[in-house]
């Protein structure tokens, strides 16, 4: 059975410069992140290889599965666990002949009808977002709001996982509205301390899941 994990931390040195991707996926598992994503929109395509591996390391020590953002081909060169795509990126039905039935392949959503291609493609879990405004991606459209995550998980058979804006305060609020888990990245990214902001949002999870 794949693991999709309930905290999804997306790795990023553009919005932060102090942390590593490296030393995220290690400070964000240590707080309670249960998938690790690489996300690196610059650098060579070697460079992201190397950094995939050494993060990849981390993450099978811990039992984490690591997600690398878009590029399927640095998924497949560093063994990753698989790819998340989004709606403009490599198709996921082909990302599917070369990953194989047992990689985790997530799809993005901002809109219900891009759920619904998601699902229809056989991703294995939706990204669905911003539900809040959000400063982590410049391109990343018009919120949605917890009522339209609430119609996407009621109508998509697939674990939903809730991106954009997402603070430990807000953790209630989108679980309650039908969601999976939570991804983010500046919440824990831009932290002065982000092995304790993982740890309040896995408190905040594990408070609803009792």
């Amino acid at each position: 059975m794949k693991k999709i994990g309930k905290l999804h931390l997306l790795t990023d040195v553009v919005l932060q410069s102090r942390f590593s991707h490296e030393d995220l996926a290690r400070l964000g598992i240590a707080g309670g992140a249960d998938t690790i994503q690489l996300r690196e929109k610059g650098g060579s395509t070697r460079a992201m290889i190397e950094v995939a591996k050494r993060m990849g390391g981390v993450c099978r020590r811990a039992g984490v599965p690591l997600i690398v953002n878009d590029r399927i081909d640095v998924a497949i060169a560093a063994e990753a666990d698989g790819v998340h795509l989004g709606q403009s990126d490599f198709p996921i039905p082909l990302a599917r002949k070369l990953l194989g039935e047992e990689k985790i392949i997530g799809g993005s959503a901002a809109t219900f009808e891009e759920a619904k291609i998601c699902l229809a493609e056989g991703a294995d879990y939706i990204g669905f977002g911003p539900v809040y405004v959000t400063g982590s991606k410049e391109d990343a459209g018009p919120v949605s709001g917890p009522a339209v995550l609430k119609q996407v998980v009621e109508a998509i058979p697939l674990p939903i996982i809730a991106i954009g804006g997402i603070t430990a305060e807000k953790v209630t609020e989108v679980m309650k509205a039908g969601a999976y888990g939570i991804a983010v990245i500046s919440a824990v990214c831009c932290q002065i301390d982000p092995e304790g902001a993982t740890k309040a949002l896995r408190n905040a999870l594990e408070g609803l899941m009792g």
